[in-house]
């Protein structure tokens, strides 16, 4: 890590945070989170406090080691990991069966590297719906420098009060993004209200699996921690997702885990002990190089107070996410292809 990929990773930590602040933000994050799992009900009537502070505080961190889309991919050996992020999201604008010209809907866009990236794709027309200011201005500011202004667009609100008349959207796709939900059917309502009759909604849904035991402390540690690390109220099953579409009013047309039948796991990119010429940064000695940079750069006060926390409990997430997935108690890509029914 060089020093000036170091000043610009934690030059946006924070995010919309004023500087001085950033400590304090960290510290009222982790509250929503004690003793591995915390208040779950307190999260979710403070899901857009916590949501805002976590990806404040984050997403430098996530596009300095991740690039700008910000989710997993299954992958084929001898597929880099931006080949196979690339695919994952050309595999779900065919399943929408986009077409030129149409209206999209992004749910939880992030900094909007897969909304650029299927609006090319396909030749729609793609609006990105995000909660976060910092997130919607680097969004646009990279938007900019690709030469997508006309075709990739972004508002910033809450996908629980979303500011569309009802059916506006030929298409609506959400990856890894509605997992952040306080309330799971009325986030699916408010999809199902913006969509056109007789179109499709698809996701990728982070889940627990049926492997997944309540009454395991090892899988309710794991759970906790991977809440903790990714800014999540609680993390649902697949059948609570399946039930939440139909009582929205979806028809779910297919839906599978594509997290499994791959001969490279999704996790890989986060285990600290592989290594490949794309993921030094989240091996061991990678975590350590860019530990120490922060660590130094916090002390002389180029970074914000509490960059080093942000660091650690991503690292302590990133461990829990690849303990779940060894152990198939968790898939961050459960997917689903579901139709809005014609009146």
């Amino acid at each position: 890590m060089s020093k000036s990929g170091a000043l610009d990773l934690v030059s946006g930590v924070g995010g919309s945070i004023e500087r001085k602040e950033v400590f304090s933000a960290v510290q009222k994050y982790e509250k929503y989170h004690v003793c591995h799992g915390g208040d779950d009900e307190e999260r979710k009537a403070n899901y857009t406090d916590m949501v805002n502070k976590y990806y404040d505080l984050v997403t430098s961190f996530y596009e300095y080691g991740w690039g700008e889309s910000f989710h997993f991919a299954p992958r084929w050996k001898g597929e880099s990991l931006r080949e196979s992020i690339r695919r994952h999201e050309h595999f779900l604008a065919l399943q929408l069966g986009l077409k030129k010209g149409q209206k999209v809907l992004d749910v939880g866009c992030g900094i909007g590297g897969p909304l650029r990236e299927v609006a090319r794709f396909s030749d729609t027309l793609i609006t990105g719906l995000n909660n976060n200011e910092y997130q919607v201005s680097r969004g646009k500011e990279l938007n900019r420098i690709k030469g997508v202004d006309n075709s990739c667009t972004y508002v910033k609100a809450d996908f629980m009060r979303m500011p569309f008349s009802d059916s506006t959207f030929d298409a609506i796709f959400a990856i890894e993004a509605t997992c952040h939900a306080p309330d799971l059917l009325n986030c699916y309502k408010e999809i199902y209200r913006v969509l056109k009759p007789g179109q499709c909604f698809a996701a990728y849904e982070w889940c627990i699996t049926d492997l997944f035991d309540p009454k395991n402390q090892e899988h309710q540690r794991i759970k906790g921690e991977v809440e903790l690390g990714n800014g999540l109220p609680d993390i649902r099953s697949m059948r609570q997702c399946l039930e939440a579409l139909k009582l929205a009013g979806f028809e779910v047309i297919c839906e599978k885990d594509v997290a499994v039948d791959y001969p490279l796991p999704w996790y890989l990119p986060l285990d600290k002990h592989y290594f490949s010429p794309g993921n030094f940064r989240v091996t061991a000695f990678g975590r350590f190089v860019t530990r120490s940079m922060v660590k130094i750069l916090e002390f002389l006060g180029l970074a914000p107070e509490g960059s080093q926390r942000v660091q650690r409990f991503l690292e302590k997430a990133a461990d829990a996410l690849v303990e779940g997935g060894r152990k198939g108690i968790f898939t961050p890509m459960f997917f689903f292809l579901a139709r809005k029914p014609i009146p």
